[in-house]
């Protein structure tokens, strides 16, 4: 009898376990982050979330996941391997709007002449956005660095067209959320797990 019962609590222990492993590591406005995924198969862990504000609206949910912890932009682009950044949004929004805003991120964080050299790459990610005309409130996009393939971006669970073979892409497009003149200086100490100040 007392052989059954250990057996009962230690599968009991076991459902709690799997139970709390499958909870997200982190819920924000709603979006769940968990606290690891599998890219290109890969272990990645969340590095940070974080929400997007503008004035006081809620625009947007991001997470990024890395393969190790990452406190600044610079540990971020040195890591080797797949990487993710995944972005909810919170309210509907033009999405060609969105396009042009990242554009203007991705050259406010750089030098001209970096810059200049990733034109068409920066040309072809608005063209992506614009060709969806609204993301709504719940849609999620992904932007992945996948070594051997490049940056490839996900709207709403689609690949959307050949991967942006630059090495230099993904960490542009990164520095829109983590650059010197970030879109939102909390969500930048979000994503690199700082603590909120």
């Amino acid at each position: 009898m007392l052989s059954l019962f250990r057996r009962a609590a230690g599968v009991a222990l076991c459902l709690v376990a799997l139970n709390a492993a499958a909870q997200p590591a982190t819920t924000l406005a709603g979006v769940p982050f968990e606290s690891a995924i599998t890219v290109q198969g890969q272990p990645l862990r969340l590095n940070g979330a974080g929400i997007r504000h503008k004035a006081v609206f809620k625009v947007y949910a991001a997470g990024l996941y890395l393969p190790q912890p990452a406190g600044s932009a610079a540990d971020v682009a040195a890591q080797r391997g797949a990487k993710r950044l995944t972005i909810t949004m919170l309210r509907d929004i033009d999405s060609g709007e969105l396009g042009k805003l990242f554009s203007r991120g991705v050259e406010d964080n750089m030098d001209r002449g970096a810059f200049s050299r990733l034109v068409p790459g920066v040309l072809r990610m608005g063209q992506i956005f614009s060709e969806h005309r609204k993301l709504k409130a719940g849609d999620t996009f992904t932007v992945d660095w996948l070594p051997g393939t490049g940056t490839v971006i996900t709207v709403k669970g689609q690949a959307q067209g050949e991967p942006f073979k630059e090495p230099e892409f993904f960490d542009a497009l990164l520095g829109i959320w983590l650059g010197p003149r970030p879109a939102d200086w909390q969500l930048k100490d979000a994503l690199l797990g700082k603590p909120a100040g």
